[in-house]
């Protein structure tokens, strides 16, 4: 007899929930499988968890969603510009190389896998495309936002009918850097020093999600908003790369973000 399990709530979005035949969801690191370093909903399989742990994981995401295990897509993330128009679903070993997704096709599950980077989920509130990318900050730098919307124009959606939700990332507060990397930001834009605050160590505080939130903005997306969440430091609701790193541990759990177009 099957064990029945709760279904997954993850965290939602104002401008997405009004959003007509559509669904998603922010998940958190609650109501998986997995355990140790991955407790519990880890569904990255670039980290050392268990195959079938992170197997289990995705398919109670896809239950949240009422689609098939076989539904959800993720990409090979390498904090690129690089968007697929997705037609169809993959098996996780012939994941393309991306950090952007959008498609038309209903019942198809976009996912993006973060562990501080900012997931973004896109939907056309009339013309049924959605879209999703993973926007850390070499991404978001290099146009991966700006990408992915061209890519859902290219399948007919309108910028100004694109609404979008940046989910839970690691927060300024958490997120120390040195000079070089602000100089990276400041040779692009001299506006970009607003996304960055001095610390009594010399160093700098980076407003990822505000930086984000810029380029939405620009890029004329007026319905978008950031759910709150700081990756880093709640580390009992997220999985954190940074906060695994400085605690000296060997691997970390991927949370998963998903949009899914429920019918034409």
């Amino acid at each position: 007899m099957t064990q029945q399990t709760p279904p997954l709530r993850g965290i939602e979005a104002p401008p997405l929930t009004r959003a007509k035949g559509v669904r998603h969801a922010f998940f958190t690191r609650e109501g998986g499988v997995s355990g140790g370093l991955y407790l519990s909903l880890n569904c990255g399989f670039g980290s050392d968890d268990d195959h079938a742990n992170v197997t289990e994981n995705r398919r109670r995401v896809c239950g949240a969603f009422d689609v098939p295990a076989t539904a959800l897509v993720t990409p090979y993330q390498v904090h690129s510009a690089n968007v697929v128009v997705v037609e169809q679903p993959w098996s996780p070993d012939a994941a393309p190389e991306a950090d952007g997704l959008a498609t038309c096709v209903p019942g198809i599950a976009l996912g993006i896998l973060t562990a501080d980077c900012a997931p973004v989920l896109f939907a056309d509130r009339d013309a049924g495309i959605i879209g999703a990318c993973h926007a850390g900050w070499r991404g978001a730098l290099d146009g991966i936002i700006e990408a992915t919307l061209t890519a859902m124009e290219g399948l007919g959606a309108r910028r100004s009918h694109i609404s979008a939700a940046i989910g839970p990332c690691i927060a300024q507060a958490s997120y120390q850097v040195g000079p070089e990397f602000r100089d990276q930001f400041l040779a692009t834009d001299d506006d970009n020093n607003n996304f960055f605050t001095g610390d009594d160590e010399g160093r700098y505080r980076f407003d990822l999600p505000g930086f984000v939130s810029q380029h939405l903005n620009r890029a004329g997306i007026a319905d978008a908003s950031w759910v709150g969440g700081d990756t880093c430091a709640e580390d009992r609701r997220f999985f954190s790369y940074r906060r695994s790193t400085h605690r000296g541990e060997t691997d970390f759990g991927r949370g998963l973000s998903a949009i899914v177009l429920t019918g034409p």
